[in-house]
């Protein structure tokens, strides 16, 4: 599931074919059969954030905060004036790992994305995502029953939740958040990105988002290209 989290992401920026719309194909077919998630979903998120990256109530990624961490400088301070005490923020550096990556995909996504395809009558999207589920069920039901194949898709969701968050947080967390600020596009990518020590593993590991200052500055650029 993880791998197939990085695989749609290639095909969702258009980086493995020529033809836009074999990637959009292919997209919905991964995304959606292989993960039983719907594409609109994703672009709809991703591209904002592509768009502004940590600039707050503008990228979807950072809009945790603040009802579970502080992030950033600039904000974190701005809550401290307000005396917003709705977590005990200046230990979130433990919590965090108890909440965010354990919860997001099987407690979050996992619910909101049915939500999301309903809501805008994705009808296209929500067919590719019932074959995923109606695979799934139909080839572990006869071995585990009912309730292990529920046990088992929460579990692969808690796996995948936790490799997805610890990638995903890893390139762009450590770096400056903070309201839009109108600055050029370019400065925007760089000062919101940082890139991650360069191996086999961690290429593998990351889906070459170990590059995230080349991907968001290149995001149509085939993965495999990144190091170049």
């Amino acid at each position: 599931q993880a791998q197939a989290g990085w695989l749609q992401h290639d095909f969702g920026h258009l980086s493995v074919f020529s033809k836009s719309r074999w990637n959009h194909w292919v997209h919905k077919f991964v995304i959606g059969h292989l993960k039983g998630a719907p594409a609109s979903w994703w672009n709809h998120l991703h591209f904002q954030h592509h768009a502004k990256p940590n600039c707050f109530r503008k990228d979807p990624d950072v809009n945790m905060h603040p009802l579970f961490f502080a992030l950033g400088k600039t904000l974190s301070v701005e809550l401290g004036v307000q005396k917003k005490k709705f977590m005990p923020y200046n230990h979130q550096h433990k919590y965090f790992f108890i909440i965010g990556p354990p919860a997001l995909v099987p407690l979050y996504f996992q619910w909101y994305i049915f939500y999301f395809v309903m809501q805008r009558k994705q009808w296209v999207d929500l067919a590719w995502m019932l074959t995923f589920y109606i695979r799934f069920f139909l080839t572990y039901s006869p071995l585990l029953g009912v309730k292990g194949v529920l046990g088992l898709l929460l579990l692969v969701r808690f796996i995948e939740s936790n490799w997805f968050v610890w990638v995903t947080q890893m390139n762009h967390i450590p770096m400056h958040i903070d309201y839009d600020k109108n600055v050029d596009w370019f400065s925007t990518q760089l000062q919101a990105t940082c890139n991650v020590h360069q191996s086999f593993f961690n290429d593998w590991f990351s889906g070459h988002l170990n590059f995230q200052i080349e991907h968001h500055l290149f995001p149509t650029m085939p993965r495999h290209n990144y190091w170049k």
